[in-house]
């Protein structure tokens, strides 16, 4: 059973740069959900990636719709695949690589495996996996999905998400998201220069970070309720 839907409209290129300017772990101080588990890793970590997700769900050992996807990619976007809990077929290859990069996707992300890391490094299309395995997947046309919304490392991604990929994992966000989040975790990002140099300086992070007092205001509120001496 198939079920095929048309491509979402691509996130706005002003939002996709802003988002380019910030690390995953950035935005993740601000959110706790849309980041995928970190099981699902880099293959080229110095690569950052943003794009529109473009989703895939694609069954067992069949991988007909990953064939059939590079038909309808654009330039910017990103391809997300969830292999429904198959973790021992690699739908993805050299071919595919190949074929994505040439059609314009910015990079991938399988919950799943892929074979080995060489193509995507010789072809340059960044990838985002759970590791490799030589047994393929094959077009059997046996059913699947694209542009639903799927699961991957236990995040949500709907067709049309923006995508941001860097060395610390993946974060998908909803579009109307992006703009504030962005801008949260860049300013966050232009304090870390003055942080480091108070840390370089001899000031304990604790205390930087305000959490020192605190933790100690509470533990000493925990030992009188145990009759403990105070610290």
């Amino acid at each position: 059973m198939y079920e095929i839907n048309e491509m979402p409209p691509q996130v706005d290129r002003e939002l996709l740069d802003l988002l380019a300017e910030c690390r995953t772990e950035s935005i993740g101080h601000y959110r706790e959900w849309g980041s995928v588990h970190g099981s699902i890793a880099a293959v080229m970590p110095e690569r950052r990636v943003v794009g529109t997700a473009v989703t895939l769900a694609i069954p067992g050992h069949d991988s007909g719709l990953v064939t059939y996807v590079m038909n309808m990619i654009r330039p910017g976007d990103v391809i997300c695949i969830d292999r429904l809990g198959d973790n021992h077929n690699s739908c993805w290859g050299g071919g595919t690589t190949l074929a994505a990069k040439v059609a314009g996707a910015v990079g991938v992300v399988i919950d799943g495996p892929s074979t080995g890391s060489s193509k995507f490094r010789e072809f340059d299309l960044p990838a985002w996996i759970r590791g490799y395995s030589p047994v393929t997947c094959h077009p059997y046309g046996n059913g699947g999905a694209i542009n639903v919304p799927i699961c991957i490392g236990g995040a949500v991604v709907r067709p049309g998400y923006a995508v941001l990929a860097d060395e610390s994992g993946v974060i998908v966000l909803p579009p109307e998201d992006v703009r504030y989040l962005a801008e949260g975790a860049i300013k966050r990002q232009e304090g870390y220069p003055a942080m480091h140099a108070r840390l370089r300086a001899g000031e304990k992070i604790a205390e930087i970070s305000g959490l020192g007092p605190r933790i100690t205001k509470a533990a000493a509120v925990e030992d009188e309720a145990r009759g403990r001496k105070k610290r």
